[in-house]
């Protein structure tokens, strides 16, 4: 028994529309005290999905915040943290996946003596513009900086939180 041959006058089978992102490359971006490496964006999956790999210092995480229009996913790579979800919190450990529809409050904070590694996924892409407009370019040799609540309450981050859809 043959395997069909792939027909060579089919687009599907001649030109290459995948999206290859080796491991130490992305956008780098700090952003409230984590660092952040944007795989993925919406721009580049005609919307479908953005992909984010975060590094979460112990203490580190998001305020509590909810997505519009985004469902978001996290896949803990290592480390332990803590997640808000609705009103109810729970810990996420390694291997560890948690899933947020859209609208949902939520938040995760590192309550671990370690770094926590983890992939944010939006469903449909979008939110990770967010960090790519309003991080700050990281600097080699240097320890991310926490932000303050004032950096929040900017005009200028308020409405990024418009532009993507995030609301606290």
């Amino acid at each position: 028994m043959s395997l069909p041959q792939p027909d060579a006058n089919d687009p599907r089978n001649s030109t290459g529309g995948g999206i290859y992102v080796p491991a130490n490359e992305g956008l780098q971006r700090w952003f409230s005290g984590d660092v952040y490496s944007v795989k993925l964006t919406a721009a580049d999956t005609n919307g479908s999905i953005g992909i984010v790999q975060a590094s979460v210092p112990p203490g580190g995480g998001p305020i509590p915040h909810t997505h519009v229009d985004q469902d978001e996913t996290f896949y803990l790579l290592n480390g332990e943290l803590e997640f808000l979800d609705g009103d109810r919190t729970f810990l996420a450990r390694t291997g560890d996946l948690v899933h947020i529809p859209r609208q949902m409050r939520h938040r995760f904070l590192n309550v671990g003596f370690h770094t926590a590694q983890l992939l944010f996924l939006y469903t449909p892409g979008g939110s990770e513009g967010l960090f790519v407009d309003g991080g700050d370019e990281p600097r080699p040799g240097v320890q991310v900086e926490a932000w303050g609540p004032e950096r929040f309450q900017t005009q200028g981050m308020q409405d990024l939180y418009v532009k993507y859809g995030v609301e606290t």
